[in-house]
């Protein structure tokens, strides 16, 4: 990547490596966009409403955050990375070609969320000894916006308890439980 020669209290080095890692978070992002994007436009079965609008907020979210981190790539002086060809070689999510089941698609997403929360982490220790306020705020935001889906898991992800001798209908009164009680259970 080529630098411009700028003057922003932080030293090229320092620049270049909060930039390499703000390219891996962009990578990273731009890639959970199009897999959340692509399970929007795919999902189906008795949960399709309620995923395809989670999904609709996810993606918006992501379309909004890879314009914020791009940005802030610029603003430290550096091109950001905007080829699928340069994601695909930075970013830590595997690209899918597969539609899985919709249960399938909240713990996949569960995972690549918790993928860019490390990534985002990866980061701070750069930034804040290179004293780059702007980048530290970036990415708390981008952290407090990837734990959440997580949580989605829990709220979406539940089907009705069924009990060894019991007819289907029977088990439909009983309590719910989780699909995915930890996306850690399924690495």
């Amino acid at each position: 990547m080529t630098s411009l020669d700028i003057d922003i209290g932080i030293a090229s080095p320092e620049r270049q490596a909060i930039t390499e890692g703000l390219s891996h978070l962009l990578a990273d992002s731009y890639t959970l966009y199009l897999k959340t994007h692509n399970y929007h436009w795919n999902v189906t079965g008795p949960m399709f409403q309620t995923l395809h609008t989670m999904f609709v907020t996810q993606y918006t979210e992501l379309g909004l955050a890879v314009d914020d981190i791009a940005e802030r790539i610029r603003a430290l002086g550096h091109p950001a990375p905007g080829s699928y060809a340069a994601f695909a070689r930075l970013s830590s999510i595997a690209e899918e070609d597969a539609v899985p089941p919709s249960r399938e698609m909240i713990i996949n997403l569960v995972k690549r969320h918790e993928t860019v929360t490390r990534t985002a982490r990866g980061i701070f220790p750069i930034a804040k000894a290179a004293s780059d306020e702007p980048t530290c705020d970036l990415m708390t935001q981008r952290v407090q916006v990837s734990e959440r889906p997580p949580g989605y898991c829990a709220a979406f992800s539940t089907r009705p308890r069924r009990q060894a001798g019991r007819s289907p209908s029977a088990s439909a009164q009983r309590p719910l439980e989780p699909l995915c009680v930890s996306s850690k259970l399924s690495r």
